[in-house]
C-alpha cells in the first residue's frame, strides 16, 4: 500500500468519526432550538457566536491549520443555524 492509498483510509476513517460526532452534534443543536423557542431566543447571537469561535479555535495547536478550522468551524455554526430554522418552522 502506498502513502497515498494509506492517507485516504485515514481520511475515511476520520470521516466515519465525524459523521457520528456530527448526528450528536446535530442532536444537542436540537435541544439549543427547542429552548430559544421556549424562551423566546434568537437563533443567531453574534456575539456568542464570535465568542465560541475563538474559544475553539484556541484548541488548534498547528497555527497553519487555524484559518481553516475557524472557517470549518464557521460552516458548522451556519449548518446549525439553518437547521435550529428549520425546526422553528
Amino acid at each position: 500500500m502506498d502513502k497515498l492509498e494509506q492517507a485516504r483510509i485515514t481520511i475515511n476513517e476520520i470521516d466515519q468519526e465525524i459523521a457520528k460526532l456530527f448526528e450528536k452534534r446535530m442532536q444537542a443543536v436540537e435541544q439549543v432550538a427547542l429552548y430559544k423557542k421556549e424562551h423566546q431566543m434568537e437563533i443567531f447571537d453574534p456575539k456568542r457566536e464570535e465568542e465560541l469561535l475563538n474559544k475553539n479555535c484556541a484548541y488548534i495547536q498547528n497555527e497553519q491549520y487555524l484559518p481553516y478550522y475557524r472557517t470549518f468551524q464557521q460552516h458548522m455554526m451556519d449548518v446549525s443555524k439553518s437547521y435550529q430554522k428549520d425546526l422553528l418552522k
